[in-house]
């Protein structure tokens, strides 16, 4: 594994980052729209090249 980045939801996702996931990113966070999510960070890693973006909630998406 190979640790990437972290940034806050609503934030900029990294550019490396597909235009599909940053849809899906995108999706989980309009569905928290209306839960405080200041100080939740989304985290970025790659697992056999992969990305994986895991947010503070447990969420986890795989690209």
């Amino acid at each position: 594994m190979q640790l990437g980045t972290r940034w806050p939801v609503g934030g900029e996702v990294p550019a490396r980052v597909s235009e599909e996931l940053v849809a899906r990113i995108r999706e989980v966070e309009a569905e928290l729209e209306d839960v405080d999510t200041t100080q939740w960070r989304w985290t970025l890693t790659w697992l056999e090249g992969r990305p994986v973006v895991e947010l503070d909630d447990g969420t986890v998406l795989r690209g």
